[in-house]
């Protein structure tokens, strides 16, 4: 697998995986730590912050953002090869957008969130033009 879509693969799965901290932190804030390790109830949801429920759906978002974007380099990988300079750009384009998207998106900034979605979706089309058309 080439390097760079590694590596973008990587850092993309690894951002996902933290941007829960957020949002548990804050719910052992304000439920306490043995309500917030309990099973949630939906009661206690309007006891968080308002920044944490936007930080909460911000980590649902880039869930299923993930399982778009990881096939689409695990094939453009295969694709490609190890010369795949448009696809790591892409890659590395939708990382980038998707820490812009939960920065803004944990802000409440709704302009910046949309524009940053939509250039990591257009990073999603660019890897799979880059598979359909097997090109580098």
């Amino acid at each position: 697998m080439n390097v760079d879509l590694t590596s973008w693969l990587l850092a993309t799965t690894l951002l996902t995986g933290v941007l829960w901290v957020p949002y548990i932190l804050d719910r052992m804030l304000k439920l306490g730590i043995p309500r917030a390790l309990g099973n949630p109830q939906p009661k206690d949801w309007d006891e968080q912050s308002p920044w944490a429920r936007r930080a909460h759906r911000a980590h649902l978002n880039a869930v299923e953002g993930l399982v778009v974007f990881a096939p689409l380099v695990l094939l453009a990988s295969r694709v490609t090869g190890d010369g795949a300079a448009l696809a790591a750009s892409a890659a590395a384009t939708y990382f980038f957008a998707r820490l812009v998207h939960a920065a803004v998106y944990l802000l409440g900034i709704p302009g910046l969130r949309t524009i940053s979605f939509v250039v990591g979706f257009g990073a999603q089309l660019t890897l799979a033009s880059v598979i359909w058309s097997g090109r580098v």
